[in-house]
């Protein structure tokens, strides 16, 4: 365990068509609504029976082939490195969905099974038509310009390791029980992620194993344990997490099902910050110190400052880049971008 012990907020009473969308977004903290999508048809089935749940995935299912995962029973579930950090622990091949359920029945009564894992599979895409039974009130006006992601994630006892993403999430524990432990984006450092390529899921992860902290290897890892919390899901609870937060997702039981909704709120011609970050490593991180302190401040003047201010004493008509994005201005740039990139 990793020795989080503060435990996330827990609202209960909401009504499933009003999810409180502005409270979560002002706040901009990890929070669980309890029961909110208990009365789906799938939840309802995994509280029948993981076989219950596994035929209610099937009638939706089309034969697409989803991405499995498997890793042997001596990983305990932990989906990372090898020991040398030159590949992964684990094998990932295309699978019939059906089959792939079969191998977790197959295995249910082990006690120490191979851990079979299905992540971020998108649900329009694999099984279409469930979201007409099983989906929450996206009722929220933020959604109209930015469709949340729905994906699926299904398996038996696994761990994701910690790491972020670049969306705001809304994750509902379907069947089985989660446990998620989360961090705020300033304890980067602290959790000690790993290369940036290759990763096990395409997001970079903490090297520390939780289940068995190397506080000697890994020192800062405390103070991390003490600003993280731990969130606890049962069948039906919903978790809000705002985008950047790191988590770290235990699944508890033989069989579990999750499926969540990712999405932005910035136009979606703004470039993924993350591209930045990489040009940075190429641009910036190398340079003397006194440059680059000078470019922190050219940073905080023309990016991380007010939006309006770098262009605020500048004609309108003169304003170009520094004046508000908009589509037209955001394919300028990127083409000259790529122009200087390319010379």
């Amino acid at each position: 365990m990793s020795g989080v012990t503060a435990k996330t907020r827990i609202i209960t009473g909401i009504v499933p068509d009003r999810i409180p969308y502005d409270d979560l977004m002002a706040a901009q903290a990890p929070v669980i609504m309890k029961g909110v999508a208990r009365d789906w048809p799938l939840v309802q089935a995994g509280l029948a029976s993981a076989q219950a749940a596994m035929d209610y995935l099937r009638r939706f299912y089309q034969g697409r082939p989803v991405t499995l995962f498997v890793a042997e029973p001596e990983q305990a579930g932990r989906f990372a490195y090898n020991e040398d950090v030159t590949g992964f622990n684990f094998q990932g091949g295309r699978s019939d969905l059906n089959e792939a359920l079969d191998r977790i029945a197959e295995h249910m009564g082990d006690p120490n099974p191979p851990s079979f894992y299905i992540g971020s599979t998108d649900l329009d895409l694999f099984l279409p038509g469930l979201r007409a039974h099983d989906e929450l009130v996206l009722n929220h006006p933020m959604f109209d310009a930015n469709p949340p992601l729905a994906s699926i994630w299904i398996g038996n006892r696994t761990t994701a390791t910690a790491h972020y993403d670049m969306s705001h999430n809304l994750a509902v524990c379907v069947a089985g029980r989660r446990r998620f432990t989360l961090f705020p984006p300033d304890q980067v450092a602290n959790l000690y992620p790993g290369p940036l390529e290759p990763t096990p899921g395409g997001q970079v992860i903490s090297m520390v194993d939780f289940n068995s902290p190397d506080f000697v290897r890994y020192p800062r890892f405390r103070e991390a344990v003490a600003a993280g919390q731990v969130a606890e899901l049962e069948p039906g609870d919903v978790l809000f997490y705002p985008a950047l937060w790191w988590h770290h997702v235990e699944a508890l039981e033989p069989f579990n099902i999750l499926i969540n909704y990712w999405w932005n709120t910035s136009p979606a011609f703004m470039d993924t910050p993350q591209n930045t970050l990489l040009h940075a490593l190429l641009s910036l991180r190398d340079r003397p110190q006194t440059e680059k302190d000078a470019w922190r401040d050219l940073f905080d003047y023309y990016v991380f400052g007010p939006a309006d201010r770098a262009g605020a004493h500048l004609p309108e008509q003169a304003r170009g880049n520094l004046g508000p994005m908009d589509e037209m201005k955001a394919r300028r740039l990127r083409a000259l971008l790529l122009n200087k990139l390319n010379r």
